[in-house]
């Protein structure tokens, strides 16, 4: 912790906030530091005075961090409500450990004011906890204590008596008595250190819980930098790493090459990692040992499985693209290796209620000299899987330098993820969107019919790379649809399609964004019209350069990616209308549209044998929200027809046999079509989105 913790409390503005609104501030407060919990860890509570809507008299009311959620953007329909002393007779109810699991039902029995917000699993903790406000956090330094060989020593070193401490149980009913009758027998501590899982701290007030939760961590954390002087993990065993750049290539190789192979049922979505912690995991002499343990805390583990896989590459090979090779021809071995470990974890452990097998592949992969890659169902767990997983290596960092590491048991383990509650949690999740889990790359994505297209994709519940030309167009949709979207599933890219090593570039990017590549847009165009005699031969190269050559370019890149994941995919050529049918004073612009179609036929045939479609959408007369009519091209199809520019749209919409007009949401609608699973039997086929153009009908 390299900048200690500092109190955030603002006293002149919790003086206007309600019981309820303290709490709310006190876990965004909490929340917002990685340090002190990570992502959707850890909850809070508050025991609160209200008024019992029924009898109008005043009742002890239980707010605590209801199920799901992050306590960092908790807002307060967040919080279960529970009347205490309902949840004091449950006591009553319980039959023992092995019934604890009953309790959960239990829960909503207790609720007030008929509030929505399920209870979690840890509200006993909170409810029997007898201090009126409770925190319960996750921080790297408390955890690094908790998961030592020596955790109830170093809790008693370290804190002088202030904490308690408790050894290993799931959190449930049984562990909220525990900790109710350790805070009542010794009514001096000022919190409890939960074996391999966390801390619990409490106080009189919002303000003195916050306070004290801080002094809690920053003491483990001032004491593990003033103790552990060892060399973290062991020592450097990679002295000198590759440089970003080597980095990336290699994470752009591997990454899809990966995601092809752990790719069943469940599309994934990647993550890459390269930060200063996670190469010196991977850099160092321990790391296959400590990796093999596993993580410890449950919250770490739920999210990165009981162990990560670690790649076979060295980054100090002289030839880094025969490494590169030597590892992918490796990669079969080991996934099925891994595979086959987890299956007999499961078959080792399972109870004779568990839950069929899940899926069994790493979700984190270490790769020495490079990074982590973190594969899920989509981006959001990807990226917190990730981010877990550092709080674990900081947690093994500072344990194995003070202590012994010791990971979670592999019985606990497994009980924690088939839970039979968890499991319930699963069932109830929604079903997945069409898209979900796939990666779409969309050119000419910051255009009318790019953003409709990529906010189409986005809404069935894809990941989208923009890439465009135009920088400053490019910045502003991609902060729309993160806006829209959430940023995590949302990138861009500047790309020049006529450039080779740029389009490489992008794809490359897209790689490491997502992981590969199941859907591509080919959509950046220009436009441009002048009589034969005045088409110039740097008017037609342009034409040709971007709509033709750069069509090329873009699906020869992408094409090698869906080839190397062999998992199938969907490439859409936005082309034309005139890609059919010859406009006047055009040649250029229709010769380089009928290339693309033809293009895409030559693709269908490539692609079929491994699973790849590529279809065409021929759209006409998409005036509105389409950066190629906001610029000459408007005014020359204007001349051509011998009227003005404001009357163009009007004489398209009477030209088309249904007499409406076509909007880049009609397009977008199209390629949506064509990337779904809905099309799966269709390829090499035409979608004309024009209104209706007898000339273009296809034969």
């Amino acid at each position: 912790m390299n900048q200690p913790l500092q109190s955030l409390w603002d006293d002149a503005l919790a003086a206007t906030l309600s019981e309820p609104e303290k709490l709310r501030y006190r876990s965004n407060l909490l929340g917002s530091d990685l340090r002190i919990t990570n992502y959707g860890g850890g909850n809070t509570s508050a025991k609160i005075e209200m008024e019992d809507p029924l009898t109008g008299e005043q009742t002890l009311v239980l707010w605590v961090k209801g199920s799901g959620g992050d306590l960092g953007s908790i807002a307060l329909d967040g919080f279960s409500t529970l009347y205490m002393d309902k949840l004091e007779m449950l006591k009553q109810k319980y039959r023992g450990l092995e019934h604890e699991d009953e309790m959960v039902a239990y829960l909503s029995h207790c609720t007030f004011n008929l509030n929505p917000r399920a209870a979690s699993i840890d509200t006993p903790l909170h409810a029997y906890i007898p201090h009126p406000h409770v925190d319960h956090m996750h921080p790297d330094a408390a955890i690094a204590i908790a998961c030592t060989k020596d955790s109830r020593a170093l809790t008693e070193t370290i804190f002088g008596g202030d904490m308690g401490w408790l050894p290993w149980q799931r959190p449930g009913y049984d562990l909220g008595l525990k900790l109710e009758a350790m805070a009542k027998s010794s009514p001096h501590l000022k919190g409890i250190v939960l074996e391999g899982h966390g801390i619990f701290t409490w106080g009189d007030s919002a303000k003195s819980c916050y306070l004290n939760t801080l002094e809690i961590i920053q003491k483990a954390a001032d004491w593990l930098a003033e103790n552990n002087t060892q060399p973290a993990f062991g020592g450097a065993r990679i002295a000198q790493g590759l440089d970003a750049g080597a980095r990336e290539r290699v994470a752009s190789h591997l990454m899809p090459l990966v995601r092809g192979k752990i790719t069943l049922d469940q599309p994934k979505v990647g993550h890459f990692n390269d930060s200063d912690a996670v190469l010196q995991f991977v850099n160092s002499k321990n790391l296959q040992p400590l990796a093999d343990l596993g993580t410890s805390c449950p919250d770490h583990f739920l999210r990165t499985k009981i162990k990560p896989l670690v790649l076979d590459f060295n980054p100090q090979a002289e030839d880094l693209e025969a490494e590169l090779a030597r590892c992918a021809a490796n990669l079969d071995g080991l996934l099925d290796d891994y595979r086959a470990y987890y299956k007999a974890y499961y078959e080792r452990c399972k109870r004779d209620n568990s839950p069929a097998m899940r899926d069994p592949n790493a979700v984190i992969y270490l790769v020495p000299g490079v990074g982590m890659f973190s594969f899920a169902k989509d981006k959001s767990t990807a990226r917190i899987a990730s981010e877990f997983y550092i709080n674990a290596i900081n947690v093994m960092r500072e344990a194995s330098g003070v202590s012994e590491y010791v990971g979670l048991d592999e019985q606990e383990a497994f009980d924690i993820e088939y839970w039979l509650l968890e499991e319930a949690k699963l069932q109830r999740m929604p079903k997945p969107k069409s898209l979900a889990g796939k990666v779409a790359f969309i050119t000419g994505g910051a255009g009318g019919i790019g953003r409709a297209t990529a906010e189409r994709l986005l809404s069935e519940g894809a990941c989208t790379m923009l890439a465009d030309i135009d920088a400053e167009a490019l910045a502003g949709a991609e902060l729309e649809l993160a806006e829209k979207f959430g940023k995590d599933r949302v990138a861009s890219v500047r790309c020049d399609v006529t450039d080779e090593a740029g389009v490489a570039g992008a794809f490359a990017a897209a790689a490491r964004a997502f992981g590969g590549l199941d859907i591509l847009v080919s959509n950046a165009g220009i436009a441009s019209a002048a009589p034969i005699e005045e088409t110039t031969l740097a008017l037609w190269n342009r034409n040709i350069d971007i709509l033709a050559t750069g069509y090329f370019l873009v699906a020869r890149e992408g094409f090698k990616i869906l080839k190397q994941q062999n998992i199938g995919g969907a490439m859409v050529f936005v082309a034309s209308k005139n890609g059919l049918v010859a406009s006047p004073n055009a040649s250029a612009y229709c010769t380089a549209k009928a290339a693309e179609v033809q293009l895409a036929r030559c693709l269908a045939l490539e692609g079929a044998p491994i699973g790849v479609r590529c279809n065409v959408v021929n759209p006409d007369a998409v005036l509105r929200g389409s950066k190629i009519w906001s610029g000459q091209w408007k005014k020359e199809r204007a001349d051509a027809y011998n009227m003005n520019e404001e009357q163009l749209e009007e004489h398209y919409r009477q030209r088309s046999l249904l007499k409406r007009n076509v909007f880049p949401e009609d397009i977008a609608e199209a390629v949506y079509f064509l990337s779904a699973d809905v099309s799966a039997k269709s390829t090499g086929n035409i979608i004309n989105v024009d209104a209706g153009h007898a000339p273009s009908f296809t034969r």
